[in-house]
């Protein structure tokens, strides 16, 4: 029974042996430096934007109307077409108005002939100057009265003032239309007039000439860039919104009038010095980046941040241009810690944590 008692302590103290042997082991080894990746601060364009939601309308847009009430002869444009400025877009029945302009210029030429028989009497002294202004007065109301019918022929042929697209048709020739009955909507969208409100405490920052840049939910990835041309010397006192029109250049078509964009407005363009997002590390209020120095050594410098643009952050104070910062194991990382650089030829052979020996060759840290 004491034999087996004393053998079992001495197996207890072989065990507590090997442990403590494999415990010191461990302790006398240091953890290997972390690897960072590392990136140089530079410079990059940041603009300012003030954003808004606007509305786009044609460059020029018109309703073109019946002038009186008349039969629709003919129309000159199809769905959605092109037309060109003077192309005859519908024709109105005139047939009564072509009678009217013979009658009227039969009229004419009997009193251009009767003033000038009269003009060869009063030559001969066989006339007198009151009956030559007479026939005057009557060649000139037969002139006016031609005039005034050929006017109401023309308002029965309806042409485009501009070059544009026309609206899909809602009438067909043959039918009688009223005084105002709408025939065809011309539409210039070469250039696209954008109006969006903002609001006037922005208003000290805007003028003519700013560059915009606009986003529609059927192109979200195609961003359409214009200037603002106007600004609305009024405020509305309900919105205390000012209104303001910039153009979009439209020559590929495809802004159409009616369409809502969102409107980013691009003010106090500027370079500044910048870093990836994912170098910041923030504490409350207080915003800082891990550099690293000369020994490999990361040190934790404070940083007062500014905009933001496509990934990256501006950096107003505590950085210089080229300064290499930590963008990747940032959490890894506390001030002082001697670190490893990704991809640098001695990555493998850098420094380690303090005490530390380097690790063997090939090994993953």
């Amino acid at each position: 029974m004491r034999t087996l008692k004393l053998s079992f302590s001495l197996v207890l103290l072989g065990l507590a042996a090997a442990c403590g042997g494999a415990g010191a082991e461990e302790k006398g080894k240091a953890r290997p430096a972390p690897v960072v990746k590392v990136e140089p601060a530079t410079t990059i364009r940041f603009v300012e934007t003030i954003e808004a939601v606007g509305t786009a309308r044609a460059n020029e847009q018109v309703t073109l109307s019946a002038p009186v009430t008349e039969r629709l002869v003919r129309l000159g444009f199809d769905d959605g077409a092109f037309v060109r400025r003077g192309q005859v877009v519908a024709v109105l029945a005139q047939g009564q108005e072509a009678a009217q302009l013979a009658e009227a210029q039969a009229r004419q030429r009997e009193a251009q002939q009767q003033l000038g028989r009269i003009q060869t009497l009063k030559n001969r002294g066989f006339a007198t100057q009151s009956q030559l202004d007479v026939q005057n007065a009557a060649a000139a109301a037969a002139r006016a009265q031609a005039s005034g019918v050929r006017a109401s022929i023309g308002e029965r042929v309806i042409t485009a003032p501009f070059s544009g697209y026309a609206s899909l048709r809602t009438i067909s020739p043959g039918a009688v239309v009223n005084s105002g009955t709408p025939i065809a909507t011309i539409s210039d969208i070469s250039t696209i007039k954008l109006d969006f409100p903002v609001p006037e405490t922005v208003l000290a920052t805007l003028r003519p000439g700013l560059t915009i840049a606009a986003v529609s939910a059927a192109y979200p990835d195609q961003p359409f860039r214009g200037q603002i041309a106007n600004i609305d010397p009024v405020i509305d006192p309900n919105t205390r919104a000012v209104m303001v029109r910039a153009h979009l250049p439209n020559t590929d078509g495809k802004l159409k009038p009616g369409m809502l964009l969102t409107v980013a407005i691009e003010t106090s363009p500027r370079l500044g010095l910048s870093v990836p997002e994912l170098a910041i590390v923030g504490e409350g209020d207080s915003r800082f980046v891990y550099t690293i120095d000369g020994s490999g050594t990361a040190r934790r410098t404070a940083v007062r941040t500014g905009l933001r643009s496509v990934g990256r952050v501006e950096i107003l104070e505590g950085l210089k241009p080229g300064q290499k910062v930590v963008t990747e194991g940032v959490v890894k990382l506390s001030e002082g810690m001697k670190v490893r650089v990704a991809g640098a030829g001695n990555a493998a052979r850098g420094p380690r944590a303090q005490g530390g020996a380097p690790p063997a060759a090939g090994k993953a840290p």
